[in-house]
């Protein structure tokens, strides 16, 4: 681990600049306060979860066409088969 200005600094974990309105910084600072965690770990999360929220729409994108050629319309047409 690397130390800078009072705060330590995971050495595999790069670092970003990210401007933000002000209202949404003060949001997040509040919101920070409010679950006990640093703004760092709550911008990873948001950032984690989007990255997956990307993935699996073009994964979905991708697959869905293949599954209506194969008659595979809705979550029951699914279920149908895997029961």
């Amino acid at each position: 681990m690397a130390e800078g200005q009072g705060c330590v600094t995971m050495s595999y974990m790069s670092s970003i600049t990210v401007r933000l309105p002000e209202n949404l910084s003060r949001e997040l600072k509040k919101l920070a306060r409010e679950q006990h965690m640093p703004v760092s770990d709550l911008v990873r999360d948001a950032v984690r979860r989007r990255v997956a929220v990307e993935r699996f729409k073009a994964l979905r994108a991708k697959t869905v066409p293949q599954a209506q050629k194969a008659g595979f319309f809705t979550d029951e047409d699914v279920f149908k088969v895997v029961s």
